[in-house]
């Protein structure tokens, strides 16, 4: 009996040609550098990134709010309680859009809070739902854990969303030097073999 065939994604620089090297390689580059400078603008201009990114939910909620209001006066297939509910839901998805435009910051602080919330009812959750083995411990832990940052997060709602913001940050600029490394490195070996066979 065969072996079930198996895909792999990985980039083999051994199989590409010199120019495709240079593109990937170019791509690692400009990709690592776009992200560094992404991760430099949320450090040096927080309030301003908190601003993009309820803006950027903000055209979510608009989007679709106008879908389902467009949904549920085409939809006739469906009864009319299905429709009124679809399209009440559409408005206040609108009305969500248009009052984060309004005033962005507290529309973050909005969602801050539902993360908060979230995550304390996933924490009295989990420590509910420990079952009574070798492993609760780790499960109570989690729970505890979700619990206390859920709580910090309705505490401080805007220093929750800052403090999120600045991990991203940092994160971002990891992944960019990451990327330029690989920009650097990718290809070297081929090139190593080519010029000593």
């Amino acid at each position: 009996m065969s072996e079930p065939a198996t895909t792999t994604y990985t980039l083999n620089s051994a199989k590409l040609t010199a120019s495709q090297i240079s593109g990937v390689r170019w791509a690692f580059a400009v990709g690592g550098i776009l992200t560094i400078l992404l991760g430099v603008f949320l450090l040096v201009a927080p309030k301003a990134s908190l601003v993009a990114v309820a803006w950027i939910f903000a055209v979510y909620f608009l989007i679709a709010g106008i879908a389902r209001i467009a949904r549920g006066v085409v939809a006739r297939e469906h009864g009319g309680l299905w429709r009124v509910l679809t399209i009440v839901f559409g408005v206040l998805l609108l009305a969500a859009g248009v009052y984060i435009f309004i005033d962005p910051l507290l529309g973050i602080g909005a969602l801050v809070f539902v993360i908060g919330v979230s995550w304390i009812v996933e924490g009295v959750a989990s420590l509910f739902d420990s079952a009574p083995d070798v492993s609760r411990w780790i499960t109570v832990l989690y729970g505890v854990i979700s619990v206390v940052a859920g709580v910090f997060v309705l505490a401080n709602p805007l220093l929750a969303a800052v403090t999120l913001l600045l991990v991203t940050a940092f994160f971002l600029i990891a992944a960019g030097v990451v990327e330029i490394i690989q920009a650097i490195t990718f290809g070297k070996q081929v090139k190593r073999a080519g010029l000593t066979g």
